[in-house]
């Protein structure tokens, strides 16, 4: 009998958390790990997991390979859980690609359709932007509002230059992304506002912002042939901090998402605001429980990444 936690949140993490060899030591111990991949392998036709262990971090950051091959980590995790725990979270979010991942473990989205998804997704994201258009950087020791403020003095409309904020991750970090003469003249802005880091980040494409609006477009003709049921979890979305039950409003947020900021800090604060004491990172690494301990300090954080990890989460979870 499952044992549903209010004070409970699973949190699962997006593109940039993938290492070439993860969740090795809990697929030696856990069959649930090698079955999901495969399931998604089946999906894609190809051999995914060979590419996370077996293959070149070229191969496994490319986009299209990337978003299946963390949505796929994320839900393995979670299986390995389920069989291992009666207790469950309340409450779930993921960042950006994770927020999939969170709609998969919620039920609200078939695991093999999810596959699919993301791995257009990644495609029509690499596709709307050809290589140099974009760029991303990270702004680090400034307040939410001096990066937005850098954003705009970096914007040149009347040469359709924009660079805006992309993802809130944490007080005093946030990322902004655009076309890469706007985000050069925004970390300068950033660096003169007093920014203790202002730098690009290696990616080939620059999520969350204007840019994408082609590549949601496409997307949206995808999530419409989705089928999408209620979720099961409470589930708070990237764009509006909201949790959302209809199929037709969680495809917008969907949507949306692509090209509007992920507002982590917000999301975190939310679920925390309403009762939730424990955030569990489901998923591989540690980037969110680093993220999320800046933003409430005084939950618990932990995350499930191999054998460890998981038995440190069963013992303070069950304990």
């Amino acid at each position: 009998m499952n044992n549903q936690s209010y004070n409970l949140a699973f949190v699962f993490p997006g593109q940039g958390s993938q290492s070439l060899g993860m969740l090795a030591d809990l697929a030696a111990s856990y069959p649930e790990v090698r079955q999901t991949f495969e399931r998604a392998s089946d999906v894609l036709g190809k051999d995914l997991w060979a590419i996370v262990a077996d293959g070149s971090e070229d191969q496994l950051n490319q986009t299209h390979n990337t978003q299946p091959a963390m949505l796929a980590a994320g839900v393995a995790v979670w299986e390995v859980w389920r069989k291992q725990s009666s207790i469950r979270p309340a409450w779930a979010a993921g960042h950006s690609l994770g927020e999939y991942t969170a709609l998969v473990c919620a039920e609200a989205i078939a695991f093999e359709d999810a596959i699919q998804l993301v791995a257009e997704r990644g495609r029509l994201m690499q596709e709307a932007v050809p290589a140099g258009i974009g760029a991303m950087a990270a702004i680090l020791g400034l307040e939410d509002h001096q990066v937005v403020a850098a954003c705009i003095e970096a914007s040149r409309r009347e040469l359709n230059e924009e660079v805006s904020a992309a993802n809130f991750n944490s007080p005093g970090q946030v990322v902004i992304a655009g076309h890469a003469a706007a985000v050069g003249r925004a970390i300068v802005a950033a660096k003169e506002a007093g920014a203790k880091r202002a730098v690009l980040l290696p990616v080939s494409v620059p999520s969350h912002c204007a840019l994408m609006h082609s590549a949601a477009d496409k997307l949206d003709h995808l999530l419409q042939n989705t089928a999408i049921e209620m979720p099961k979890l409470t589930l708070i979305h990237n764009v509006d901090i909201a949790a959302h039950t209809a199929p037709e409003v969680i495809r917008n947020a969907l949507k949306e998402q692509l090209y509007q900021p992920v507002r982590w800090s917000d999301s975190i604060r939310f679920m925390h605001d309403q009762g939730v004491t424990t955030f569990v990172e489901c998923g591989p690494g540690k980037v969110l429980v680093g993220l999320n301990k800046r933003i409430v300090k005084e939950a618990r954080h932990f995350s499930i990444y191999d054998t460890a990890s998981l038995n440190e989460v069963l013992e303070n979870l069950n304990g």
